[in-house]
């Protein structure tokens, strides 16, 4: 880990942390990690180890309003076009002109975003968990997912500034943490408006074997120095991504794209998912989909998870190119 290096960097207004390995490779050889929530760079520790062991530089910063990357304060300063902006930039101030992308969760969401705006960027693109989201012109987002799942809904408890906030606090971010990044529990995750987390101090959470106790430690510091309103506020900005995209509307991706998830995990047994995935609906949004790969006996944080399987996929897909 001592090898990653790191470093701050001026793009799109705001200051940005990015750790990096690997040597100055040129276009075609670079690869940028997005992260997701709650997460930060450092879910790619594995990843860009094993990839710039391979001749690629590694690329994987904390996106804005996470660890030790500046968080504005508004939630319209999260919108798609704002952390694609920052991305970009990013690009711009390393000298890189294409890139492969290697994105999970939040982070996936807004590599689609880049695939959309700026195809020419992107050389391809391997996703873990998020599939492609084709816009629906006719229904906002939160009043979507509030109609489906109700008020319980994860994405719908995250709406109010301040309100999921107070009870992180309340229980302490490693706890959070803990409970979240370990939690395994297929289907739309809903949580109670009283003790969302379902913590329970006499049940406590027991740490699989690809997350230890110093792994834990490095997520729980840096939110406790930055907290997590910045991660929450790209959830509340949904409604505005909804917006600002309306001339995206039925656009294709064409960016040669690799499709990787657990069986378990939250997003993809979410009811509609897994049948936009399976039944053709993601093929013919994204036309050059290669085969999907479906991990048995797999959550959410896939990458961190089976890491040296990821590092595998990952290299077989982009070597392609």
């Amino acid at each position: 880990m001592e090898s990653i290096q790191h470093k701050t960097v001026s793009v799109n207004g705001i200051q940005m942390h990015i750790a990096e390995k690997g040597g100055e490779a040129g276009d075609g050889q670079v690869i940028l990690f997005l992260h997701g929530f709650p997460e930060l760079w450092y879910t790619w520790r594995h990843q860009m180890l094993a990839l710039s062991s391979l001749g690629y530089r590694a690329i994987a910063p904390d996106l804005r309003g996470y660890g030790d990357t500046e968080a504005p304060s508004s939630i319209t300063s999260y919108s798609s076009l704002h952390i694609v902006g920052d991305l970009v930039a990013l690009m711009d101030s390393l000298g890189v002109e294409k890139v492969f992308v290697v994105a999970h969760d939040w982070g996936a969401i807004i590599a689609w975003y880049l695939c959309l705006f700026r195809p020419e960027r992107v050389k391809a693109f391997f996703c873990l968990s998020v599939p492609f989201r084709p816009r629906n012109p006719n229904r906002k987002p939160i009043e979507t997912l509030r109609a489906f799942f109700g008020d319980d809904y994860y994405m719908c408890r995250f709406q109010e500034p301040g309100k999921i906030e107070a009870e992180i606090d309340r229980w302490g971010a490693k706890e959070v943490l803990k409970k979240m990044l370990t939690s395994r529990k297929p289907g739309p995750p809903c949580w109670a408006k009283e003790n969302p987390f379902g913590l329970n101090p006499e049940l406590p959470v027991t740490l699989p074997s690809w997350l230890s106790e110093e792994d834990l430690d490095y997520y729980a510091t840096k939110f406790n120095q930055s907290g997590f309103t910045g991660g929450l506020n790209y959830y509340r900005a949904l409604d505005l991504n909804w917006e600002l995209t309306a001339a995206w509307t039925e656009t294709v991706v064409k960016t040669p794209v690799k499709y990787v998830v657990g069986e378990l995990d939250s997003v993809y047994t979410t009811p509609g998912i897994k049948e936009y995935v399976d039944n053709g609906g993601f093929k013919k949004d994204v036309p050059l989909l290669e085969e999907i790969v479906v991990m048995e006996d797999v959550g959410h944080f896939i990458n961190q998870e089976r890491a040296e399987q990821i590092n595998n996929l990952i290299y077989e897909f982009i070597s392609q190119f």
